[in-house]
């Protein structure tokens, strides 16, 4: 029998909460709700999940507050924010904390799932031929099953699971042109205004894992995409 996936619901409005528990149960999902940002914790420290959903704004532990808890216990889990802030200081916050989408209130189901599913893809193997999962960029090691980059002196960093999915486009392109749209719909769904600023907060942060060895370059192609140059 297939392992169902095993969702984490932080939300403290309780009809939107129980909504997304029967949608997402009804689509085959295992879902744990709780209604605030302490039991949220408490749920994650004893339970095991595949996926994490967050609202933003919750009593007691705010949204943030407590992806920052649940990066330090699991760097690689895949959070997806979910919030009435649009601002774009507060999506910035959002993914440089560690989260690997950001969907505003409010949202249809149909986008909502979608994005979990785009999500849930890339990051649980599939099976049949195995593919590459280590690669040398310059000095620096990248492993996308450990979402680690590890540089010539040893040290290691984490990835989150956004910036492996970009690194991984643009190693697929490698030299060549990832186009904007490409990566957008591909990733986040659509190419909104929010989902690009994202994406270039995730430019941004791969950049400066390669600072250290100008032999990989990620260079932005105005208004049509990246390349990776190695």
């Amino acid at each position: 029998m297939e392992n169902k996936i095993r969702i984490l619901l932080a939300e403290d409005d309780v009809n939107l909460g129980k909504v997304l528990t029967e949608y997402l149960t009804a689509k085959g999902y295992v879902v744990a709700h709780a209604n605030n940002g302490e039991v949220a914790y408490e749920m994650f420290c004893t339970h095991d999940f595949d996926i994490c959903l967050i609202d933003v704004m919750m009593p007691l532990k705010d949204g943030f507050t407590l992806a920052k808890e649940i990066r330090k216990l699991d760097k690689h889990i895949p959070i997806i924010f979910l919030t009435a802030k649009s601002l774009q200081e507060d999506v910035i916050e959002g993914l440089s904390i560690g989260g690997d989408d950001y969907i505003t209130k409010p949202f249809s189901m149909e986008v909502l799932l979608a994005r979990l599913q785009a999500l849930i893809r890339r990051t649980k193997p599939e099976s049949g031929e195995p593919a590459q999962t280590s690669f040398q960029l310059g000095s620096i090691v990248f492993d996308s099953n450990k979402q680690s980059l590890t540089y010539a002196n040893g040290k290691e960093v984490k990835l989150t699971t956004r910036e492996v999915e970009l690194l991984m486009m643009l190693l697929n392109k490698k030299n060549e042109l990832l186009e904007r749209d490409y990566v957008l719909k591909k990733i986040w769904g659509d190419d909104s205004y929010y989902n690009a600023r994202s994406m270039d907060v995730y430019i941004t942060k791969l950049r400066k894992h390669f600072r250290d060895d100008p032999s990989v370059q990620i260079i932005n192609i105005h208004g049509k995409g990246f390349k990776i140059v190695i």
